[in-house]
C-alpha cells in the first residue's frame, strides 16, 4: 500500500474509532475529556450545559476578528447538507439554496449522487466526511448513523460569514464560532428518534431482542445529540408551520417558515378533466395508499389510478378491486398526464409538507387530502380541495362525496394560482431576504461601541468576556 493511502486509511480508521467512543460516551453517560458537551461552550451565545469543573473560568481577552463587509451582506457562505445519495425532495431545496448563493461552498457527509443527476449541484465539488471512505458507504451509509454526529463536527467552517445547514438528521450539529451566523433549514427533527420512535421500532421489528436493545441505545444517543446541537443554531427555518410546531416542541425554539420549492412550471392547467381519480406515492406503510385503495374498491363506480412503487406494492395489488389500476413507477411525462387530467388527486398521508398535492394543484386538479400535517397549509378547503378528518375508509368515502358536490365551484385557474405560492422563485426570494435580514441583525448585535471613542467607532466583538481595553 502506498504511504499516502496508508496514512489516509489510518486517519479514517482513527476517526471511526473516535466516533464510536463519542457514541459510547453518550450511551453510558460519561463525558469524554476532549469532546464532552459539558466542556464545549455554546456557539451562539446561549448558555451551555454546566461545566464539569466548579472552578470559574479565567478571564481571557476578546479575540478580534476582521470587521464584516460594509454592505452588511454575507460574502462567504457555506451550505451543509446531511447526505447526498440521490436527488430527492431535500436535494430540491438544496438546489434552490445553491441558486440563491451561487458562490457558496458545499459540504455533506457523503456524496454518491449519480452522474446523470448531478446537474442540480451546478458543477460544485462537495467536501465530504470520513464516512465517504468507509466500506460499503455507497449503499449502507445509514448503518453509519452513530458516526454521523462526530463526522459532521469535523468540517472546518471557520472561513465563512454565514453557514446554512439543510438538516433532517445531523447537519445542524456543525461547529461554528460566535462571530459566525448559523441558519438551519430543518426539513424535520429526526422523526424516527422522536415522534415516530415507537412506529420505527415496530415496523423494523426491533421491539425485542439484542437488535432492539442496540436500536434503542442508538436512537437515545441520537436524541441527546439532536437536542444538544439545537443550541448551535442561531436561526431556525422550518419547511411548514407543521414542522415549526415540531421544532418548538422538540428544541423549544421558534422558527421562521419558508415553504420548500415546487416546480409548478413543469405542469400545465388542464380544464377538461377525465373521470379517473389518481394518487401517487412511494408504497410504504405511512403513506396509507392501502387506505385509498380499500376505499375506492368499495366504490366500484369510481376509477382510481395508483402511481408508484415500493415494498407494499404486492399487498396493495392483492387488495385492489377491478376499478383500481396500479401502474408502478412512471416517467415524468406519464406523471404529468395523469395529474393534469385526473378528476381529483387523493392524498392520505400525514406529511411534513407534501409536494405532490401542490404539483396536482399546479395542474388545476383539486385535492382530496387527510386534514393533518402539511396538507392543511397547501390545500384551501372548498376552493382547491376537501379534507377528511380521520384515516378511515368511511371518512375518505364521505370526502369523495363532498368533493363531488363542490366540484363545479372549483376553478382550475384559482387552484393553479394557489400552487404558485410555492414556486422556486418565491422560495429563492424569501430565503435570500431572510438570510440578508438575519445577517444584518446579527452584525448589528455583534458590533459594539467602543467606550471613550468620541467618534462613535464600532468594532467586531465576540460574546462579552473580560477585556482589558475597556
Amino acid at each position: 500500500m502506498e504511504p499516502g493511502i496508508r496514512s489516509a486509511a489510518r486517519l479514517d480508521i482513527g476517526a471511526a474509532a473516535f466516533a464510536s467512543m463519542h457514541w459510547l460516551s453518550f450511551v453510558q453517560g460519561f463525558p469524554m475529556t476532549r469532546t464532552s458537551f459539558a466542556n464545549r461552550p455554546s456557539t451562539n451565545g446561549a448558555s451551555s450545559i454546566s461545566s464539569v469543573s466548579d472552578d470559574p473560568p479565567s478571564p481571557q481577552p476578546v479575540r478580534r476578528s476582521a470587521p464584516p463587509p460594509t454592505s452588511l451582506l454575507p460574502q462567504r457562505t457555506a451550505l451543509v447538507h446531511d447526505w447526498l445519495p440521490v436527488y430527492a425532495g431535500a436535494e430540491r431545496v438544496l438546489e434552490q439554496m445553491i441558486d440563491t448563493f451561487p458562490e457558496s461552498d458545499l459540504f455533506s457527509l457523503i456524496d454518491f449522487i449519480p452522474d446523470d443527476q448531478r446537474d442540480f449541484l451546478r458543477g460544485k465539488s462537495v467536501q465530504t466526511s470520513f464516512i465517504q471512505r468507509l466500506p460499503f458507504a455507497r449503499t449502507k451509509y445509514r448503518y453509519y448513523l452513530p458516526l454521523a454526529p462526530v463526522a459532521i463536527e469535523q468540517f472546518d467552517l471557520s472561513d465563512y460569514d454565514v453557514v446554512v445547514s439543510s438538516s433532517y438528521a445531523v447537519a445542524k450539529g456543525i461547529l461554528t464560532r460566535a462571530d459566525q451566523l448559523h441558519i438551519s433549514y430543518v426539513h424535520s427533527p429526526i422523526r424516527y428518534a422522536w415522534d415516530l420512535h415507537h412506529d420505527y421500532l415496530e415496523q423494523g421489528r426491533l421491539q425485542r431482542g439484542p437488535r432492539g436493545v442496540i436500536a434503542r441505545l442508538i436512537l437515545h444517543y441520537m436524541r441527546l445529540f439532536d437536542a444538544t446541537s439545537a443550541n448551535r443554531v442561531d436561526v431556525f427555518v422550518a419547511n411548514s408551520r407543521n414542522v415549526a410546531r415540531r421544532i418548538q416542541k422538540t428544541y423549544r425554539r421558534p422558527a421562521h417558515v419558508i415553504y420548500p420549492p415546487v416546480d409548478v412550471d413543469r405542469f400545465e392547467v388542464c380544464r377538461k378533466k377525465e373521470d379517473f381519480y389518481v394518487t401517487m406515492s412511494r408504497l410504504v406503510p405511512y403513506k396509507r395508499v392501502d387506505l385509498i385503495v380499500e376505499a375506492f374498491s368499495e366504490m366500484p363506480e369510481k376509477e382510481l389510478v395508483v402511481i408508484g412503487d415500493g415494498p407494499d406494492f404486492d399487498a396493495i395489488r392483492r387488495a385492489a378491486g377491478p376499478n383500481v389500476t396500479l401502474l408502478g413507477y412512471q416517467p415524468n411525462d406519464a406523471v404529468e398526464y395523469y395529474l393534469e387530467h385526473a378528476r381529483a388527486f387523493v392524498f392520505a398521508a400525514e406529511e411534513d409538507f407534501g409536494i405532490v398535492p401542490v404539483e396536482a394543484q399546479a395542474c388545476g386538479t383539486p385535492v382530496i387530502a387527510y386534514g393533518r400535517g402539511g396538507a392543511q397549509e397547501t390545500v384551501l378547503p372548498g376552493r382547491t380541495g376537501v379534507f377528511f378528518p380521520e384515516q378511515t375508509t368511511e371518512h375518505l368515502k364521505e370526502a369523495v362525496d363532498a368533493f363531488e358536490s363542490l366540484r363545479a365551484r372549483m376553478d382550475p385557474e384559482e387552484i393553479r394560482a394557489n400552487a404558485e405560492r410555492f414556486s422556486p422563485q418565491v422560495f429563492r426570494e424569501r430565503f435570500r431576504q431572510l438570510v440578508e435580514s438575519e445577517y444584518n441583525h446579527f452584525v448589528d448585535e455583534h458590533f459594539v461601541p467602543r467606550y471613550g471613542d468620541s467618534n462613535g467607532g464600532r468594532q467586531w466583538s465576540t460574546p462579552p468576556v473580560a477585556d482589558p481595553d475597556r
